[in-house]
């Protein structure tokens, strides 16, 4: 009878448990420190869709580009790149931002993450 019982368990041993909370627990402190660096290269990528598509900035020098760039980048607090780092081409008389740019969010003691991002204004 013994051996017809434990046929018939089923379930989630203790250890298993911690086991599997210690996971859930790791993956979602991971992914709560690189939101903020996936945020703010979004925001870049919105600033520069916008300059490239603002009537006004169709015509400008990179210089002023730039400085558009700057005022809008302190309004969001982007801290990520500065103005200087853009690349500015044109594409059929449209301004073209690029940038290219690495993040390392500290995880744990020495570990940390290294993260590329490459926003541009160009539709992909």
């Amino acid at each position: 009878m013994k051996t017809a019982m434990l046929l018939q368990q089923r379930g989630l041993s203790f250890g298993g448990f911690i086991f599997g909370a210690f996971l859930l627990v790791l993956f979602a402190i991971t992914g709560l420190k690189l939101i903020p660096a996936y945020m703010q290269e979004g925001q870049i990528k919105n600033i520069f869709v916008t300059i490239a598509h603002d009537p006004d900035m169709q015509k400008a020098t990179p210089r002023d580009i730039q400085a558009s760039f700057s005022r809008r980048a302190s309004i969001d607090n982007i801290t990520a790149i500065k103005a200087d780092d853009i690349d500015i081409s044109s594409d059929g008389g449209v301004p073209v931002l690029t940038a290219s740019y690495a993040v390392k969010v500290p995880l744990l003691a020495n570990i940390s993450l290294y993260m590329e991002f490459n926003p541009s204004s160009a539709s992909k």
